[in-house]
């Protein structure tokens, strides 16, 4: 069994392409930049956790083989994006020339959507006049916010969030290799709590493991620090029946038992009322409806209106949309 203060991220992070599952085009592609060993500079973009980095890193390995770190400079732009790091770090690594077979050397930049404009204008000409012997791999969440210019300079590839199945089967093996006893109840809700972000699910699934060797639905949200959504539908459930009193109650437990804010709870109606188990059964234009005062309420809470206030009035005109238009 492997120690508790290991990353399960890095730790079970491919070291390859051939590794990489549920990104077979992007994949292709880089597969085909190795065998060539010539590629352009790449724009990685798509949410968290879809496996940017990890696809960055394992072209590194797949290219360099144990020179990989020789050949590859990784940094976070996010922290160091200023333009004096464009003048002075990356300019001082891309004048060096690369070990190996490999014509050119890796700068890896990831959260490149951080960096200043200044920072990117700059970023743009270092890539122009080192472009013979270093290749930028340029990693954002956003590709809107990198400039143009570098954008045009660039190859672009878009990952997707990867499939509940895979995610779910990739927990799977890491739970087996940890020797944990995880339900599938389990690892549906940390599939539910990670919407995609594969990162965010194996680092909810290493912090359940550390409250128990038998991951429960239980201990996933308490290792999240959150309600379940059955407390949250229970609630719904009362306005439904018409029981504003009984609602009430039940949001009180959540914004003060566990401290939830009101922008937390209307995330969570949000999520429930279009859920496949929610207890409202309305038709679809009373169900725009409702969504639309979600909207209100949300917008409202963030305008600075009281949290309590506001949630008993969403809470009571559920309670007249479900009287009115269920189907």
């Amino acid at each position: 069994m492997s120690s508790e203060i290991e990353i399960w991220v890095e730790k079970y992070r491919p070291r390859s392409l051939d590794e990489i599952v549920d990104q077979e085009e992007i994949v292709r592609r880089l597969k085909e930049f190795v065998r060539t060993k010539s590629m352009p500079h790449l724009l990685f973009g798509g949410p968290p956790g879809t496996g940017k980095t990890t696809a960055a890193l394992a072209l590194a390995h797949d290219l360099y083989g144990e020179n990989w770190r020789d050949n590859t400079l990784e940094l976070n732009a996010s922290d160091e994006r200023g333009i004096d790091v464009i003048r002075s770090r990356i300019k001082d690594y891309a004048r060096t020339l690369p070990i190996g077979d490999v014509p050119f050397k890796l700068v890896i930049l990831d959260e490149a959507d951080n960096m200043t404009s200044d920072a990117q204008q700059a970023l743009r000409r270092t890539m122009e006049l080192f472009s013979r012997n270093t290749r930028f791999i340029l990693i954002a969440n956003y590709v809107s916010k990198i400039i143009e210019p570098i954008q045009s300079r660039c190859a672009v590839f878009r990952f997707q969030p990867l499939p509940k199945g895979s995610a779910i089967e990739r927990l799977r093996w890491i739970a087996k290799n940890e020797g944990l006893e995880v339900d599938e109840e389990a690892l549906e809700a940390i599939w539910e709590e990670s919407q995609g972000d594969l990162r965010k699910a194996i680092n909810t699934l290493q912090a359940a493991s550390v409250l128990s060797r038998h991951v429960t639905v239980d201990t996933v949200y308490a290792a999240l620090g959150k309600v379940r959504p059955k407390e949250v539908r229970e609630m719904l459930e009362s306005a439904v029946k018409g029981d504003l009193v009984g609602a009430r109650e039940k949001l009180r437990v959540l914004l003060y038992n566990y401290g939830l804010s009101g922008l937390d709870i209307v995330r969570l109606v949000h999520r429930e009322v279009l859920s496949s188990k929610s207890p409202l059964r309305l038709d679809n234009v009373t169900l725009a409806d409702l969504l639309v005062l979600i909207g209100e309420t949300n917008y409202r809470i963030v305008e600075g209106a009281d949290d309590e206030i506001q949630l008993m009035a969403l809470l009571s005109k559920i309670a007249l949309l479900a009287k009115s238009g269920r189907s």
